[in-house]
């Protein structure tokens, strides 16, 4: 498995194909997804091996993007499958890849710890210090898409996501949890 390499090929071809108007979707929040699994990662004391799993599932998980948003998941799957077996990667083991991303489509519905760490990973500014920051760069992308209209609906959006939300990791139930309810009344207020 040739981990790095991987990395580098899904990262470049992200910064060269995603539409530029993915304010949210980009490398940026990839990088951070990435950023996020590793460190709940450690938490977990996960293998080196799982680790290499989930952080190459980190970095592939929203590559579908590139060709659709609805359905982003299975996209990201069949480019998972086209390029991985390029870099040592064993079917079952890009099989185990694809459940974790798969795992993370709204509803998420992680079944396996590794999955639950890229589902908490994946929202995990939830309950950071960033969320309006993050929160707007998605309002941005939904609003030129014309899947939203106005603020107005973006924070009944978020209201209503944010209370069927839930994270599934100790780690991130510690460290994100109090500050994403606290965030969740702001929106509200805003309403």
């Amino acid at each position: 498995m040739q981990f790095k390499r991987a990395g580098n090929f899904i990262l470049n071809k992200l910064r060269n194909e995603l539409p530029a108007h993915l304010s949210y979707h980009g490398i940026d929040h990839t990088l951070d997804v990435y950023a996020a699994a590793e460190r709940i990662a450690k938490e977990k004391s996960i293998s080196n091996y799982e680790q290499k799993l989930l952080l190459t599932a980190a970095l592939f998980h929203d590559s579908g993007f590139i060709k659709q948003r609805e359905g982003h998941e299975a996209e990201s799957c069949y480019f998972a499958r086209q390029y991985l077996p390029l870099y040592g990667y064993h079917t079952a083991e890009i099989e185990f890849i694809c459940g974790m991303i798969m795992a993370t489509r709204i509803p998420q519905s992680p079944q396996t710890y590794l999955e639950e760490i890229l589902c908490d990973a994946d929202l995990d500014y939830l309950g950071r210090d960033d969320f309006f920051s993050t929160g707007n760069k998605l309002f941005e992308e939904l609003k030129f898409e014309g899947l939203i209209k106005n603020e107005k609906e973006w924070n009944k959006l978020q209201e209503g996501f944010m209370m069927t939300h839930h994270y599934h990791t100790a780690n991130s139930i510690k460290l994100r949890q109090t500050k994403k309810e606290e965030y969740l009344n702001l929106v509200k207020l805003k309403i």
